[in-house]
């Protein structure tokens, strides 16, 4: 099943350096979408930290606890559906994000009949998985992906590996991995075993159906603080939970999936997202020594904004073995070049930290339709207390969900 998308890059390039995807700036026709909340949240607090979520964020940002501007959204919808994950009541294509934590094997048993679950072995329970993965395939759009929270489970005294059983047989099955994301916890239930530690980690996969798959890994990184590429580890403590599910999904679970995944608008003709404008700068992280020396000297030397592209352009090196493994070396123009050697005299070995540069968002990028747009969907299947639902709206997206008993939120 191929769903109607043309994709329109979202970087821009500068003249007589290597280009990057060439995109054109988001359409007159809406409000451009604001997201600059987050990267001054950011930068007043220092590191960004995400602990207090993105709520505590934006209260302490606005003052009064109001929403910013990226996270209005009035046509978002919420919908709510009695039923089971392996049947979905959407339209195929309809969808941006799965985020979603399904009943663990051979955990709890909500006493509804035909469950996912309670299978008898770890190989029906898998193959029960696929029907849902299935399921969703149909209804994302091509951009779509899939975040999987699933743990393992303790059977007659070892591990049944369930979440590599899953991962394993989606694979197989044509999905594209693309992280094993490690949910680390600082405390958890108590364990009366002995002979061997107490689980403190669960995994969320990250799958996709296409390498187009939308990612905004800068909005990402600009929320949680911890560099361009925060990494595949989250830690994350469980909150306490007195409603009567059991197993609640944790809110910055959600936050984290639906930042790095869920476009904020899509467009009504063709479900293309709005993907971010990106500009590589000059300005380093002044915090680091190396950075702040690296910057001194190219201002000592005066090297322009053209001699910083260029080796941004070029990066490492021009030849040798980085032209057999680094994408982009010896496809530059002899201007390039030139300018890219001349910065490097004059930086010696800390010209690398100029590789590394801020990034900033320039604008969103739109397709060729030039329709409408609607916010990005999120659907949990799994929906539990609600709480992916809840998210969703607050970050601006629509919410769908799904359960066999209804949300308990």
């Amino acid at each position: 099943m191929v769903c109607a998308s043309e994709t329109v890059g979202a970087q821009r390039y500068i003249p007589g350096v290597m280009p990057e995807t060439v995109a054109p700036l988001a359409t007159a026709e809406e409000p451009p979408i604001a997201d600059q909340t987050l990267q001054a949240f950011s930068q007043e607090n220092g590191n960004g930290s995400s602990n207090g979520h993105l709520a505590d964020a934006v209260g302490h940002q606005n003052g009064n606890g109001s929403h910013p501007s990226f996270a209005e959204a009035p046509d978002a919808t919420r919908r709510e559906f009695v039923g089971d994950a392996r049947n979905i009541p959407l339209a195929d294509c309809s969808t941006d994000l799965v985020a979603t934590s399904p009943p663990y094997w051979r955990k709890r048993d909500y006493g509804v009949e035909d469950q996912i679950g309670q299978e008898a072995t770890p190989h029906e329970y898998v193959e029960a998985m696929l029907e849902c993965l299935s399921e969703w395939r149909r209804v994302l759009r091509p951009t779509g992906s899939v975040f999987l929270n699933i743990g393992d489970t303790f059977h007659n005294r070892s591990l049944a590996g369930i979440p590599a059983r899953v991962e394993a047989a989606a694979a197989d099955d044509g999905w594209i991995i693309r992280n094993r994301i490690i949910w680390a916890k600082d405390s958890g239930m108590p364990d009366p075993a002995k002979n061997r530690l107490a689980s403190r980690h669960e995994y969320i996969i990250h799958l996709a159906i296409s390498h187009d798959y939308y990612y905004d890994l800068l909005g990402y990184s600009q929320f949680i603080g911890n560099g361009a590429n925060p990494g595949d580890v989250w830690r994350i403590n469980p909150r306490r939970h007195m409603g009567d599910h059991l197993a609640p999904f944790p809110t910055e679970i959600a936050e984290r999936a639906i930042l790095l995944a869920c476009p904020h608008r899509v467009c009504t003709a063709c479900g293309e997202p709005r993907r971010r404008i990106v500009e590589r700068t000059r300005e380093l992280d002044p915090s680091r020594p190396q950075a702040r020396r690296a910057m001194e000297l190219a201002e000592a030397a005066g090297l322009t904004d053209a001699h910083i592209a260029a080796v941004q352009a070029t990066g490492v090196s021009d030849a040798g073995k980085a032209l057999r493994v680094q994408n982009g070396t010896g496809r530059n123009t002899a201007r390039v070049k030139e300018l890219a050697a001349e910065a490097k005299l004059a930086l010696g070995g800390y010209f690398r930290e100029f590789t590394f540069p801020r990034r900033v968002t320039t604008g969103w990028a739109s397709c060729r339709c030039k329709k409408r747009t609607e916010p990005g969907v999120v659907l949990d299947p799994f929906m539990g207390t609600g709480t992916t639902l809840d998210t969703a709206l607050r970050l601006g997206r629509s919410a769908v969900g799904i359960d066999l008993v209804g949300s308990d939120a």
